[in-house]
């Protein structure tokens, strides 16, 4: 019978690369409570409409890579492309639009049919928070700082340079538009395909293009400092003081846009060049109308997202497994007092485990390959009297210890 094997664009978690990806997750949870935020877990399929909205129907994701299919029932669902349109939905169907602002974190996979590559899956895994119900530029530069302290804490900062950009408010941004749709309609027969096709309905997509015939023609096109109101202006200027006032540094990059018409404002990247052409670890932005989209009022939002296996990939080191305790029982007439101890220690936080089985010569080399720090050895002498004789793996020592000072003992052994 040929071997089963993993569907193209996915892969299994097991070992160290489970524990980098584990990491990144307890980092990312540890850092966002500190900012008041609350883990929310929505379904990892959703009804098609809830994307498709939310994401456009002339964008990528929509057209290309989404996992569609419909159920028993004949509805038309999707497995999750990204995360902020659950969020969105979740704040309305659940009545939280009446409590404002809500600050949710999320962790999870999401799927997208594209070609795999470094750091790049099908079935993918990402971080992100989205703080909803708030307008303030000095709640975006917050959430970006928040990003920044992840990205400190799990101590890659120095790989990545924070890439910012404003997208103006609405009138901005129309304006904008109009002169892009212009510059670019005099070039239509020199842009890519793709950029020919966004051209009408999303020409800001033309700015994000990586296609070099696109490129070239970017130095000259109009850029938005020549639209924007001064509304959209102080937004901006609030923005970058908020950021100097966080000690977040940052560059400037025109070219960071979000093509669907209800983003504004804010728009950043965090990019390291440590990952070949996927550079963009964490990124996000300000969006207005998508809780609209959903059936809510109009709740102003900025969130961002990460890629899981790449902030892994970034991790110096990888996180140590953890290594248990062992019981040895020396006969089989021992395993009732060697079982309970085992849970005993169990039950008090300590990560125990048992040899079963094999010779004393041969449990002892299992303790050792699992590197075990201690290895409690239990004989029938030692289970008559209510003792084992605890081995120091690391130093050779030996002590009898009753097993009612057990617990504090190994508390102690491990502290050191």
């Amino acid at each position: 019978m040929s071997v089963v094997k993993p569907v193209r664009g996915t892969h299994d978690l097991i070992g160290e690369e489970s524990r980098r990806h584990q990491h990144v997750i307890q980092v990312a949870k540890k850092v966002t409570s500190l900012y008041g935020f609350e883990e929310w877990t929505t379904p990892v399929f959703e009804e098609t409409t809830v994307f498709a909205r939310s994401l456009g129907e002339t964008s990528d994701v929509v057209s290309k890579e989404m996992y569609c299919f419909e159920d028993r029932g004949g509805d038309s669902l999707t497995l999750r492309p990204e995360g902020t349109a659950g969020i969105c939905r979740a704040l309305v169907t659940n009545g939280l639009t009446q409590s404002l602002p809500q600050k949710a974190f999320y962790a999870g996979p999401m799927f997208r049919y594209e070609r795999p590559q470094k750091g790049r899956y099908r079935q993918f895994h990402q971080i992100g928070a989205e703080l909803l119900g708030t307008s303030t530029p000095f709640a975006d530069a917050e959430m970006i700082a928040m990003g920044y302290h992840i990205l400190r804490e799990l101590g890659i900062a120095d790989d990545v340079v924070l890439e910012l950009n404003t997208l103006g408010d609405v009138a901005s941004r129309k304006a904008w538009r109009e002169a892009l749709i212009s510059y670019f309609q005099a070039f239509q027969s020199k842009l890519s395909e793709d950029s020919r096709n966004r051209l009408e309905k999303n020409p800001l997509r033309i700015l994000d293009s990586k296609a070099p015939e696109d490129r070239a023609l970017l130095a000259n096109a109009p850029a938005l400092k020549e639209h924007m109101t001064p509304e959209a202006q102080n937004f901006w200027d609030q923005l970058r003081v908020a950021l100097d006032q966080f000690n977040i540094p940052y560059k400037v990059n025109p070219y960071i846009v979000r093509g669907l018409d209800y983003y504004s404002h804010t728009v950043f990247e965090f990019v390291t060049t440590k990952l070949g052409a996927q550079g963009t670890v964490l990124a996000g932005g300000r969006y207005e109308g998508l809780v609209e989209e959903m059936g809510g009022p109009a709740v102003p939002s900025i969130g961002w997202a990460a890629g899981i296996e790449r902030l892994a990939l970034l991790l110096e080191q990888s996180p140590k497994a953890s290594v248990p305790i062992v019981i040895i029982p020396l006969s089989d007439d021992v395993h009732q007092v060697a079982f309970s101890t085992l849970q005993d220690l169990r039950y008090h936080g300590i990560y125990a485990d048992i040899a079963y089985k094999g010779n004393l010569r041969k449990q002892m080399e299992r303790a050792n390959k699992l590197n075990a720090p201690l290895a409690l050895l239990i004989g029938e002498e030692e289970a008559l009297r209510q003792v084992v004789q605890v081995k120091d793996l690391i130093s050779g020592e030996q002590a009898e210890v009753a097993l009612t000072d057990l617990v504090a003992h190994c508390n102690m052994k491990l502290a050191k």
